[in-house]
C-alpha cells in the first residue's frame, strides 16, 4: 500500500541532487545575487542574497516533465501558468515590478489554471467553480509570498506539505512523483534558508510554490484522490494566518496591499521568538495540521471536516494568545 518503487527513489534523489547543485553555485555566486533590502515587512537587519528558489525550480522541474505522462497536457494545465509565474517573480526579484502588472500576471495564470483544469475534466465545470478556482489559486500564490518572511517557514511548508500530497497519493494508487520531487528539492534550499538564513527564496521560489500547492491540491480534489478539505487542511498555517492577517487589516480600512509585520508569525517573532522561536511554533503547527490531514485520509476520512473545524480552533487559540502580549507590550511600551 506504501510501496515506493525504484524509479520514484531515483527521481527523488535526483531532484534533490540537483537543487543542491543549484543551491551551491548560487551559494558561491552569492555576491552577485540580488539582494532583500530591509523594509517594511522585513524582519532582517541586514540584507540577505534571494532568489534561491531557482535552485528548487533546477531540481523539480527535470523530474515533473520526466515523470509527466502526457508532456503536453502538463504544460497546458500548470506549465504555462507556472512560467508566468516565475517570470514576473523573477523580475521583480532583480529589478522590481509594479504592483499593477505583477497582479494582472497573477491573475492571468490563476485563470489559465482554473480554465484548464476545467476544460480537461470529465464533466462539464460551472462558470462559478472556475471562477472561485481561479481566486483560490491567486490568494495561494500570494499568501505563499506573504508568509515567507521568516527564515525557513515557507520552505519548511513546501517540505511538509507536498510530501503529504505524496503519501495520500501514493496510498490511493496514483503517482506521487510531481509533489515529493518538490519536495526533495526544496530540502537543500531548506538547509541554507535554516536560521540564521544565508539566502532567500525570492519572490521566484515563494510565489509558484504558492500555485503550486492550490494547483495541485485542486488537481487532487478534481481527480478524487482526495476531498477539499485535505489541502486546506496540509497547509491551514499559512493560509489562517494570511487570511486572518489581511481580514483583520481591510475591516481597519489600511491599505492592506502595502508591506507591513502585522502578521501573527511576525508579530510572535517580535515578541521575542525570534527566527528559531517563530519557526519552531509554526513548524509544530504545520506538523500537527498535516499529520492529521494524512493521518484522517488514511485511516478515518470522515474525520476530516471534524479535524479541520479543530484545528482552525487551535490556530485561534494561538492567534488570541499573540494578540494578547501584542496588546501587552504596547501598553509597556
Amino acid at each position: 500500500m506504501f510501496d515506493v518503487n525504484a524509479a520514484q527513489s531515483a527521481a527523488l534523489v535526483i531532484a534533490a541532487v540537483l537543487a543542491a547543485a543549484a543551491t551551491a553555485a548560487l551559494l558561491r555566486w552569492r555576491g552577485h545575487l540580488p539582494l532583500a533590502m530591509r523594509n517594511a515587512r522585513s524582519l532582517h537587519t541586514t540584507p540577505i542574497p534571494r532568489i534561491g528558489g531557482l535552485a528548487i525550480w533546477a531540481g523539480f522541474l527535470p523530474i515533473a516533465f520526466i515523470a509527466s505522462e502526457d508532456v503536453a497536457l502538463a504544460i497546458g494545465v500548470w506549465g504555462v501558468p507556472w512560467l508566468l509565474l516565475a517570470g514576473v517573480s523573477l523580475r521583480d526579484d532583480m529589478r522590481g515590478v509594479a504592483v499593477a502588472p505583477r497582479l494582472s500576471i497573477h491573475a492571468l495564470a490563476s485563470a489559465w489554471f482554473a480554465v484548464a483544469v476545467a476544460a480537461t475534466a470529465q464533466a462539464a465545470v460551472p462558470l462559478a467553480v472556475v471562477l472561485l478556482a481561479t481566486l483560490v489559486v491567486a490568494w495561494s500564490l500570494n499568501l505563499y509570498n506573504f508568509m515567507d518572511g521568516n527564515d525557513g517557514l515557507a520552505a519548511l511548508m513546501t517540505v511538509i506539505g507536498f510530501a503529504s500530497y505524496g503519501v495520500v497519493l501514493l496510498r490511493a494508487g496514483i503517482d506521487p512523483t510531481l509533489p515529493w520531487a518538490l519536495a526533495a528539492a526544496t530540502l537543500p534550499v531548506l538547509v541554507v534558508n535554516w536560521p540564521p538564513a544565508r539566502i532567500f527564496l525570492g519572490d521566484v521560489g515563494a510565489v509558484p510554490l504558492g500555485f503550486l500547492a492550490a494547483a495541485v491540491g485542486i488537481g487532487g480534489v478534481v481527480d478524487g484522490a482526495w476531498p477539499a478539505w485535505f489541502p486546506l487542511l496540509v497547509f491551514l498555517s499559512f493560509i489562517a494566518d494570511a487570511t486572518v492577517t489581511l481580514a483583520r487589516r481591510a475591516l481597519r480600512g489600511e491599505r492592506f496591499w502595502e508591506g507591513h509585520k502585522t502578521h501573527y508569525y511576525q508579530r510572535l517573532h517580535q515578541l521575542g521568538a525570534g527566527h528559531g522561536g517563530t519557526l519552531a511554533a509554526y513548524g509544530a503547527l504545520m506538523l500537527g495540521t498535516a499529520g492529521t490531514a494524512v493521518g484522517c485520509m488514511c485511516f478515518k476520512p470522515d474525520w476530516g471536516v471534524p479535524a479541520l473545524i479543530g484545528w482552525c480552533l487551535v490556530c485561534a487559540l494561538l492567534f488570541t494568545a499573540i494578540d494578547y502580549h501584542w496588546r501587552r507590550k504596547a501598553l509597556a511600551t
